[in-house]
C-alpha cells in the first residue's frame, strides 16, 4: 500500500430557526485530485489514496476501500483537536480497523479555526460527502449508505451536518465520541470553571465563531454552531457517548435527544464511568464494539 507524501439568550433564540450559511456550504465541489496512485494489491486486501476535495491544503482525505468491484457502505471519521489543532494521520488506527470490516472508510481533515471561521468545518465536511458520492464507483462506496463519526470538536462537526438543512442525502446515522453539541454551552461552562479544559474549550469556541461572543451581531453565528436547535424530521439517528465526568458532560447530548426527539428522530445517549474524552474513551472496553454495533445495524 502507497501512502501519499504529500448571549443573550433572546437574541439567539431569534435566529434559532433561521438557516445559516446556507449558500457557504453549497458553494460547487471540485473533482478530488489524487495525490497518490491506487494499489490494488495493498495489504489485507486494502487499497488506500489520499485525495483533494477543495483546494485548501486541509481539504483532504485518505479513502480506504476494497477493491473488490463491490459497493460497500461507507464511514466518514472527523477527528477532533477544539476545532484548531489535531490530522487525521491520528486516525489511522480507527480508519484502518473499520476498513478491515469491511467498510469504505474516508478520514477527513477540514480547514481549522484558524484558517477559517465556521461554518467553514461543516462546508468541508458536506464537500467531502459530496465527493465521495460523486466519485463512489472508485471507491467501491454504496453513495447512498454510510455514516458519520466524529471525536470531540469533530462530533460537533459531523453532528452539525446531520441536522444540516433536512436530511443528507444517504446519510443513516451519526455517531459522536465526546461531541461538542452546544458550543454556547461550553461558553457558558468554561466562564467561571476552575477546570482548565472546559476555560480551553470556552476559549476555542470564539475561536470558531470568528472571535466574538454570543451577542450583538454575532448571536446568528453562535446560533448556527448549536446542533440542537436545527434539529428536523429527516435528520439521521445519533449515537453519542460521553464519560460522566469528562468536561464535555453527557448534558450536552441530552438536549440534542430532546431537540431531535421532538421530531421523531433517535438519538442515544451512553456514558461511561470516569473522566476519558474523545479516543480515549473510544478505547475503553466495550465502546468501540458498541460503536461497530450501532454502525452495523444502520448500514450492514
Amino acid at each position: 500500500m502507497r501512502t501519499a507524501v504529500s448571549v443573550s439568550a433572546l437574541a439567539l433564540a431569534a435566529v434559532a430557526l433561521t438557516p445559516v450559511a446556507a449558500s457557504a456550504s453549497m458553494e460547487p465541489t471540485p473533482a478530488p485530485t489524487v495525490d497518490n496512485p491506487v494499489d490494488a494489491e495493498g495489504i489485507g486486501g486494502l487499497s488506500m489514496e489520499t485525495v483533494q476535495y477543495g483546494s485548501h491544503k486541509r481539504q483532504s482525505m485518505d479513502v480506504w476501500w476494497t477493491p473488490d468491484g463491490q459497493q460497500r457502505p461507507g464511514i466518514f471519521l472527523i477527528h477532533g483537536g477544539w476545532w484548531s489543532s489535531g490530522d487525521k494521520k491520528y486516525m489511522r488506527e480507527i480508519t484502518r480497523s473499520y476498513a478491515e470490516l469491511g467498510y469504505t472508510v474516508f478520514n477527513l481533515n477540514y480547514r481549522l479555526s484558524g484558517d477559517a471561521a465556521w461554518p467553514a468545518q461543516r462546508t468541508d465536511a458536506l464537500a467531502a460527502i459530496a465527493a465521495a458520492r460523486k466519485h463512489a464507483d472508485r471507491y467501491a462506496f454504496d453513495a447512498n449508505n454510510y455514516v458519520l463519526m466524529g471525536f470531540s470538536a469533530g462530533g460537533h462537526i459531523a453532528a452539525a451536518v446531520g441536522t444540516y438543512g433536512d436530511g443528507i442525502g444517504g446519510l443513516k446515522g451519526v455517531v459522536g465520541l465526546s461531541p461538542i453539541i452546544s458550543p454556547l454551552r461550553a461558553y457558558s461552562d468554561g466562564e467561571k470553571s476552575d477546570n482548565a479544559s472546559k476555560r480551553k474549550l470556552r476559549t476555542a469556541a470564539i475561536k470558531l465563531a470568528g472571535g466574538c461572543a454570543p451577542k450583538g451581531k454575532c448571536s446568528r453565528i453562535w446560533a448556527s454552531m448549536e446542533v440542537a436547535w436545527h434539529a428536523s424530521r429527516n435528520d439521521a439517528p445519533m449515537l453519542t457517548i460521553h464519560s460522566e465526568n469528562e468536561f464535555v458532560p453527557p448534558v450536552q447530548s441530552q438536549l440534542l435527544k430532546q431537540m431531535l426527539g421532538q421530531v421523531g428522530v433517535q438519538v442515544s445517549v451512553f456514558t461511561q464511568p470516569g473522566t476519558n474524552h474523545s479516543s480515549p474513551l473510544y478505547r475503553e472496553p466495550g465502546v468501540a464494539e458498541r460503536v461497530q454495533a450501532w454502525i452495523a445495524a444502520r448500514i450492514g
